[in-house]
């Protein structure tokens, strides 16, 4: 008897729903970003990665939480912009107002305590690391046996454009 292969998920629907439930967050943010603000008792716990693609982090910040980190959206809270693919806003740490900007993607955790409301994502992976600029040429020496100038170096950027 010929073993059958399990069906392939060519729809990816467990991508699909991670995707829907961040459109969860994204609501409930808009609703936090309008001039009501957060109705009721409710407030965010959310958690996200400081290490993924498109994480914008004061590097402060981003060397005490170099994996992830949670914020808390209740009362104090400035300037929180909402957007398709993600969200930005200003916290105070430590009493200075420091703007962070995170992807739904790289959200891990999504907690509004006043009612037990849980999402919880598996973690995207890190971003890549930022390529090192290959080291420079050695300076040849000039033919009369002098050193080559030593002016500025001119490294390409293209190494570091996006493709």
């Amino acid at each position: 008897m010929a073993q059958e292969r399990p069906p392939v998920d060519e729809m990816h629907y467990e991508a699909l729903a991670q995707e829907a439930l961040r459109g969860v967050i994204r609501a409930a943010l808009d609703r936090a970003a309008s001039p009501e603000g957060i109705p009721g008792a409710h407030h965010f716990y959310i958690t996200f990665r400081t290490d993924a693609e498109g994480v914008s982090v004061p590097e402060d910040i981003r060397a005490k939480y170099p994996e992830e980190m949670t914020i808390v959206l209740q009362h104090q809270y400035w300037d929180l912009d909402v957007r398709e693919d993600g969200f930005s806003v200003m916290l105070k740490f430590g009493g200075a107002p420091k703007t962070l900007s995170t992807p739904y993607a790289a959200i891990v955790r999504f907690y509004d305590p006043s009612v037990q409301f849980l999402l919880q994502f598996e973690p995207p992976p890190p971003a890549p690391a930022p390529a090192v600029a290959p080291a420079a040429e050695a300076a040849v020496p000039a033919a009369d046996g002098d050193a080559a100038d030593e002016g500025p170096k001119v490294i390409s950027l293209d190494q570091f454009r996006k493709k």
